[in-house]
């Protein structure tokens, strides 16, 4: 299993980033996908998450209502798009590959993760 995340960069407060996560190695529609977050000093945390369809996805709350998660299974590829963003997201991302199909925000609940791509928001 590889996923390859890309779409990391610096950006200001209030600007927008799109990151992108590409799997190989799975049948990518058969399992939920999520992302987390790593600040420096700091904890994994959950982001979001999709289930193997698409159809139901969670957010933590501290990012509900400006990121959104969605995933194209044509192109094995999942997505997180963030919007408004704060000093406070600063942060490596990874995507990770759920053991299920649904949706899930505990970090044991995914066996695969990717290589992590930074996002730095300045103020």
């Amino acid at each position: 299993v590889q996923l390859q995340a890309s779409g990391g960069g610096l950006d200001q407060a209030g600007g927008s980033l799109r990151l992108s996560c590409t799997a190989s190695g799975i049948s990518f529609s058969s399992y939920a996908m999520g992302w987390f977050r790593q600040a420096p000093g700091k904890e994994r945390e959950f982001v979001a998450s999709i289930s193997m369809a698409g159809g139901t996805t969670i957010y933590a709350d501290i990012v509900k209502g400006r990121f959104t998660i969605s995933r194209d299974n044509a192109k094995n590829t999942v997505y997180l798009q963030m919007n408004s963003l704060k000093p406070e997201d600063t942060a490596v991302y990874y995507c990770a590959k759920s053991r299920r199909h649904s949706v899930s925000t505990s970090p044991g609940m995914y066996d695969s993760w990717g290589q992590g791509t930074l996002v730095t928001v300045s103020s």
